[in-house]
């Protein structure tokens, strides 16, 4: 596969997941129980671990179905 047919597919897949993104959020992706969320008075930190994870698996099976 070529450089550019590579970005290509990316481009149409952040674009499918842009345009799912409100139905995607409904399922409660960012608020998982295994995302770190602290808050102090004047500070919040947040790291979506387990969505990362999650996309992450979702994203290697979307790219491994491509290159079949």
């Amino acid at each position: 596969m070529s450089f550019g047919k590579l970005l290509v597919n990316i481009g149409l897949i952040l674009v499918i997941i842009g345009l799912l993104w409100p139905w995607l959020s409904k399922l409660g992706l960012g608020r998982l129980p295994g995302d770190i969320v602290i808050k102090r008075e004047n500070f919040t930190f947040y790291f979506p671990l387990a969505t990362s994870i999650i996309a992450s698996i979702v994203l290697t099976l979307i790219l491994w179905l491509f290159r079949r």
